[in-house]
């Protein structure tokens, strides 16, 4: 650890509010041992437009608010701090590149939260001053900088500061791999590059569940993919940002692990059981928000993503109530045998990753049986219809190409567990499997 990083021991929180295009002070965090402090500002308190950053988390009213219990920090600011990607690019700046995949020990949240960029995920953002706001300096670099940022990050190897800048602009956003910010004209787009450790096309697996959970009918962030520098660039539109007559506005947006009331350490208790019941009473479109989110489930399932964590599901707040985001990181993962498991429960205590599991749940989403089969069925053959042009509009190789089909998507562990009354969805199923093996 250089000596000359200094840990912060407060931010100020700024935030957009709903359909505004400047940010405003909200209040301030600060450090106090192991935790972090929330305090409204009375100007922000003052205002007939103000809303809570999120309820029942942080409500509206004066003097400190402590996390809960079981957090350091409140998790719809810990929504705003970056991931694995993210502080592996502040560390390799802020302490050196031979230390980014180890200590940094004394860089707080703060330090997180104030080194990222300020186009983080969300409405919020960070700044060591009350009253003037500075966004993090951001350039818009070419796609061959940006691989370039991302390689040596990955490599461990030194930043020049145009790198740096560079690269820095993405380290907002959550997640575990290389990507960067992108400013298009009219669209704001995350880009994911493919790292040097990929045993296969994970950018182009993530481009076709998407393109084929979409097809499907499925609420999902639209995505591109294309090839630069001999490496794969994935584009996905950004859904928290929309341009006014003014200027960008910001959405504010939660996490599930936020709305689930869980500390990052507490993920695996995560519950699509108990994210329904959150639907139920405290959601817009209850109704066609529980079939949205049981269709996801299920195209996890099929399509072999398994990384479905709460922080990957999302939700927008109004001020009141919650509406979910288009779906993403819908991205299929490795897999060297049939039998897997889902990040998050979907009955009880069960995560398997079978139709068989997703059919127990169905009531939990006011669906029946027929209700459920038939959203399956649908997916199946959406998945088999399309399968040859998705891979061709990805350039998928032939060994990618065969690395997926039937494995990642449509594994035959879809299907184990099922009753034998489902023997039309088994076979709708070894028939569509049959199709993308070939």
């Amino acid at each position: 650890m250089t000596s000359d990083v200094k840990t912060p021991d407060g931010a100020f929180v700024w935030t957009w509010l709903p359909n505004e295009t400047e940010p405003v002070v909200a209040g301030r965090i600060t450090a106090e041992g192991e935790r972090y402090i929330f305090n409204y500002g009375a100007s922000y308190l003052a205002r007939k437009d103000a809303i809570p950053l999120y309820e029942p988390e942080l409500p509206l009213r004066r003097g400190r608010i402590e996390p809960p219990t079981n957090m350091e920090m409140a998790s719809c600011i810990r929504d705003g701090s970056p991931d694995a990607w993210g502080r592996r690019v502040i560390i390799n700046r802020l302490v050196g590149p031979k230390a980014a995949d180890t200590g940094a020990d004394n860089l707080n949240e703060l330090t997180y939260l104030l080194e990222s960029g300020s186009d983080r995920i969300g409405a919020l953002d960070f700044q060591l001053s009350a009253t003037d706001y500075v966004p993090r300096e951001k350039s818009q670099a070419s796609y061959q900088e940006l691989l370039e940022a991302a390689d040596r990050v990955e490599k461990g190897l030194p930043l020049t500061p145009v790198l740096d800048q560079a690269i820095n602009h993405g380290t907002s956003i959550g997640g575990a791999r290389p990507k960067a910010l992108i400013d298009d004209d009219d669209r704001k787009l995350i880009a994911k590059f493919s790292s040097s450790k990929d045993l296969y096309s994970v950018v182009k697996a993530e481009f076709i569940a998407m393109r084929l959970a979409a097809m499907a009918g499925l609420n999902v962030a639209p995505v591109d993919v294309f090839e630069t520098a001999g490496k794969e660039v994935l584009l996905i539109e950004r859904f928290d940002r929309t341009k006014g007559k003014t200027g960008w506005q910001r959405r504010a947006l939660v996490s599930a692990l936020t709305m689930l009331e869980l500390d990052e350490l507490e993920a695996r208790y995560a519950s699509y059981e108990e994210l329904a019941e959150l639907i139920r009473h405290r959601f817009t479109d209850p109704k066609d928000t529980l079939k949205e989110l049981y269709g996801r489930i299920c195209f996890n399932v099929l399509c072999g993503n398994t990384d479905d964590h709460a922080r990957n599901h999302a939700a927008f707040w109004h001020g009141k109530m919650l509406t979910l985001t288009p779906a993403y990181d819908i991205c299929p993962q490795g897999r060297s045998g049939n039998e897997a498991t889902q990040a998050m429960l979907i009955k009880g205590e069960n995560r398997m990753s079978t139709l068989a599991t997703c059919l127990t749940a169905a009531p939990d989403f006011h669906l029946n049986e027929a209700e459920a089969l038939a959203i399956m069925e649908a997916q199946i053959t959406t998945i088999a219809d399309n399968w040859a042009a998705i891979c061709g509009e990805a350039a998928l190789t032939d060994v990618d190409k065969k690395l997926f089909a039937g494995r990642q998507f449509l594994n035959p562990f879809c299907v184990e567990g099922l009753d034998p009354k489902h023997k039309a969805l088994i076979k709708t199923f070894d028939d569509a499997r049959g199709r993308i093996v070939g």
